[in-house]
């Protein structure tokens, strides 16, 4: 898929393909009750819903606090959104505190597992096994461990407490142990695109439910197609989500009972917000003189963004 990314990109500059568009806005909305009625544009004071990754969200106070916390120096990179993201919807709830039990899925290097437990909270964080060849791409570039004490390699929580606080285990997000029960949140950033196809994704997005307890709260980031909401990559190692993909399964868990914080798809209006990077990927560029990853990136022919989705089980 390299070859075809970079033609692509080829024919964009010589004007022979059109530039990526962001049309997320515009979707037709399948579902209305799913959405807020009206943009947030401007106010990132209130309680996270389900929402794109914005530059505002990210250059906020609050987010900058997590990062700081986290020991990630600022910069304009969608996976910080995610990890801030995560923290922020779960400590709105209530749930990073002494005694709440959460449950992370494909957590490959990632530092929350490390920050949960330093606010008191016990951890099982899950990966793919290591006999599992789809692991090797992550092993390559360092997004997948097997061991304990790689998880607090940023030395966030102690290591006396850290290892009574956290677990490791193998868990494959296509088949879920029966006895991962019980928790007051679970979460993942960007993973169940790699289920193997938008179906096996979406039905990994509702077996994850039966994790929770009661009113527990389920937290996820995933890819999401900003360009259509009908050609999409459906299968393969990454897919990219469209809303009608996301609208279908959270309006299922809705009829459920189950309570999906609303979608915020407002994109933005940063210069950054508007900026899709292109293949080959750099650790960083300067874009406008901000130093940037990128929040958006050319994926499969389509803009992708993170989106967040944000949901309480029933019965709390």
């Amino acid at each position: 898929m390299k070859w075809k990314d970079a033609l692509r990109k080829s024919l964009r500059r010589a004007g022979l393909l059109e530039p990526l568009t962001i049309r997320a806005h515009g979707f037709q909305r399948l579902r209305p009750h799913l959405h807020l009625p009206a943009p947030r544009r401007g106010d990132d004071s209130r309680q996270l819903v389900s929402q794109l990754c914005r530059h505002a969200t990210l250059d906020s106070a609050t987010f900058r606090g997590w990062l700081d916390r986290l020991d990630e120096p600022w910069r304009a990179h969608r996976k910080l959104w995610e990890l801030a993201f995560i923290a922020q919807a779960l400590h709105e709830r209530g749930l990073l505190a002494p005694g709440r039990r959460g449950l992370g899925f494909a957590v490959g290097a990632e530092k929350l597992p490390s920050l949960f437990a330093a606010l008191g909270c016990s951890i099982v964080a899950t990966d793919l096994p290591a006999d599992d060849d789809r692991r090797r791409p992550w092993a390559r570039t360092g997004q997948w461990v097997d061991s304990l004490e790689a998880l607090n390699a940023a030395g966030l929580c102690p290591p006396d407490v850290f290892r009574t606080r956290v677990a490791h285990r193998a868990v494959d997000m296509n088949h879920i142990p029966d006895d991962l029960r019980d928790f007051d949140f679970t979460w993942s950033t960007c993973s169940f695109e790699h289920c193997g196809s938008i179906a096996l994704g979406l039905t990994f997005l509702e077996s994850q439910m039966a994790c929770l307890r009661p009113g527990g709260v389920a937290v996820h980031t995933t890819e999401f197609n900003l360009s259509s909401n009908r050609g999409t990559r459906r299968r393969g190692s990454c897919v990219v989500f469209r809303l009608r993909d996301l609208e279908e399964a959270c309006g299922r868990l809705a009829d459920a009972g189950h309570v999906v914080e609303p979608f915020d798809l407002d994109p933005g209006d940063h210069p950054l917000d508007r900026h899709v990077d292109e293949p080959p990927f750099r650790d960083a560029d300067q874009v406008g003189g901000t130093q940037v990853k990128h929040l958006r990136l050319a994926l499969y022919g389509y803009a992708s963004t993170s989106i967040a989705l944000i949901i309480r089980k029933a019965g709390g």
